[in-house]
């Protein structure tokens, strides 16, 4: 099997001209297209529709083309965007897909493989707490094998839309009144499936980790989590990246994990990891060899950056998360030499505090 990854620009929200040019071109099949992720220009809060009209107008045209209305897409393929293009950070899709046979016989190289799974359906009094943070990691590790690893280190990239089940008003009046408390909002589900993603990998002992641990113990985390959530949503969904010996393509993945929202060495060096190292900055061949790049971003709670202080959480005009998206996609983008990159804010228990993961594709 082989992976296919395109990235293309968008001039709106809604706005799908490349991606229908890759159809009419004959370089991607929809029925091969197993993800496509996307930045939009949006406030990235919660009254972000820029996200909602980009979900639409990409399974608008998938569905005319498969023959699916929205939703029966939106089970097959996983949409996740990201709102907030501020400073250099540039709207575009990233658009994966699988295409061929599965191989039976081992390659010499590992090539990028992607799977998706999604979990079972949660309570709302599951959400934030240890029941969702296993089910997440049996779904990844089971994604996982569908991929014939080598090992669980071969991960790169556990990019997840965390579900939010919506609460009755009879739940939501029992646990005030004594019951189990309510902790089904965004950053609860993020956490717990970021440490799901940490679980499945062996990057944290599932001992560790029982509804306490959950956005308390920051030095649990996952280098290869990516989480956003979505109220209403029933079940988390899950796309995993890694490197396999039984998958063909010409892309490859790899991952760092940036210990503050500066850390451009953590990026140089998975850059390096992937044969990409330069004096400077990357040539003009070799940016082309970049592919997309991903990464979470936070400003960090502490309130400094190496030991100064920052005031991102103190501005009321605009939120940290859009003054934190802006750092880190600038800092990205100067490396990378390309605004396109996807970086999305809060970061519970992914990566450090005040830090977060980055991971590469680039053409091999």
């Amino acid at each position: 099997m082989e992976t296919l990854v395109y990235r293309v620009s968008t001039r709106s929200p809604s706005d799908v001209t490349e991606l229908e040019a890759l159809f009419a071109e004959g370089a991607l099949r929809p029925e091969d297209v197993v993800a496509v992720l996307g930045k939009t220009e949006g406030n990235g809060g919660r009254n972000d529709f820029t996200r909602e009209l980009a979900v639409r107008s990409v399974a608008h045209v998938l569905g005319s083309r498969l023959g699916l209305d929205a939703a029966a897409v939106e089970d097959r393929v996983v949409l996740s965007f990201s709102g907030g293009c501020e400073g250099v950070a540039s709207p575009h899709l990233v658009v994966l897909a699988r295409s061929g046979a599965a191989l039976l016989e081992r390659r010499p190289a590992k090539r990028l493989a992607v799977g998706v799974g999604r979990t079972r359906a949660f309570s709302p009094q599951e959400i934030g707490r240890r029941a969702q943070v296993m089910e997440t990691a049996r779904v990844v590790q089971e994604i996982a094998r569908e991929l014939r690893l080598d090992s669980l280190a071969d991960i790169h990239l556990v990019q997840m839309k965390g579900a939010i089940p919506t609460a009755s008003f009879e739940e939501a009046e029992r646990a005030k009144r004594g019951g189990t408390p309510l902790q089904n909002d965004m950053a609860h589900s993020r956490a717990a499936s970021a440490l799901g993603a940490a679980v499945a990998t062996g990057e944290v002992d599932e001992q560790t980790v029982d509804d306490a641990a959950i956005n308390a113990r920051w030095d649990l985390y996952s280098s290869v989590a990516s989480v956003s959530a979505k109220p209403g949503l029933l079940r988390t969904e899950i796309m995993v990246l890694a490197n396999s010996h039984y998958w063909n393509g010409d892309f490859e993945i790899d991952h760092g994990v940036m210990r503050d929202i500066l850390d451009a060495d953590a990026v140089i060096a998975t850059l390096a990891r992937l044969g990409i190292t330069f004096p400077g900055r990357p040539s003009p061949d070799q940016r082309e060899r970049i592919v997309c790049v991903f990464a979470k971003s936070e400003a960090d709670p502490r309130g400094s950056v190496r030991g100064k202080r920052h005031v991102m959480l103190d501005d009321d005009d605009v939120s940290d998360t859009r003054w934190s998206r802006c750092t880190l996609a600038a800092v990205l983008a100067s490396i990378v030499g390309d605004g396109r990159v996807y970086v999305s804010t809060r970061a519970e228990h992914m990566g450090p505090l005040g830090g977060g993961p980055v991971a590469i594709v680039t053409r091999a």
